[in-house]
Parts: structure tokens; sequence; C-alpha cells
């Protein structure tokens, strides 16, 4: 199964869908797909590891918050993230390691401002969950 994909029809915007067989595992890979737009997650290293809890009203406001969450890490701790593994996960609270390091301009990409709601979808299907995402850039 494939971990996410970009959707290019958008111009000042970055769209994406995750994928995941559970919950942990979709969080992850749209953590992933968020930070391969940022930076250059495979040059970034572990060195500095973060706990991340998070919590939220439903599990699509969890994602949007997670999401929210790893770039405000990246903006006020000037951080890049390489892993992240989703420790517990309810329908309301997200617990989650995250690890980087400092940010460096030459592992940057794209400066990501925010995760828009537009065209965001959250479901279950039969091989797991789906995640799309919508980044303002």
């Amino acid at each position: 199964m494939k971990k996410y994909k970009f959707i290019d029809n958008l111009t000042s915007d970055v769209m994406f869908e995750a994928y995941g067989k559970d919950l942990k595992e979709v969080f992850e890979n749209a953590a992933e797909a968020l930070f391969s737009v940022i930076c250059q997650t495979k040059k970034v290293g572990q060195s500095i590891v973060k706990d991340i809890v998070i919590e939220a009203e439903d599990m699509r406001g969890l994602m949007i918050n997670w999401l929210q969450e790893l770039i405000a890490r990246v903006d006020i701790e000037e951080l890049f993230f390489s892993k992240f593994e989703v420790q517990e996960i309810s329908e309301t609270k997200l617990k989650a390691k995250v690890y980087g390091e400092k940010a460096k301009p030459e592992l940057g990409e794209t400066v990501v401002k925010a995760v828009t709601y537009y065209k965001f979808k959250f479901e279950k299907t039969e091989k797991g969950y789906v995640a799309r995402i919508s980044l303002d850039i």
C-alpha cells in the first residue's frame, strides 16, 4: 500500500492524500507527506525527539490539529522532522514522538503556512483510512 500521493491541481496550495491500514499509520503518513513538502526528509537527522499530545472534538479535527502542531514546531522551534511515531490514538486524542533536527536552509523546500479545509477528507475504507489534505503555501 502506498503511503501518500500528491494531487497537482492547485497553484497556491499543495494537496495530498495519505493512506494507512490503521489510524496510527494514516496519521504518520500524513505527517511524512507534510514534511516531504517542507524539507528534504531523507537528509534530516533524528537527534531531537519531541513528545506531542493533540486533542480535538473528532477524528477530522485531530488530523488538522496534528498537522498544524507540526507546522507550528517548524515556525516556533525551527525544527524539521523526518520520523513520526503515533503511540496512542483515540477519536479525540493523539500522543506521538517525532524525530528531527534544527532547521537548516540547505534542507528546506517549501514554506507551509497552514493546513486548510479545502476539499478536506478523512474516511475509513475497506483497505484502511484515507486523508486528503490541502496545505497553504
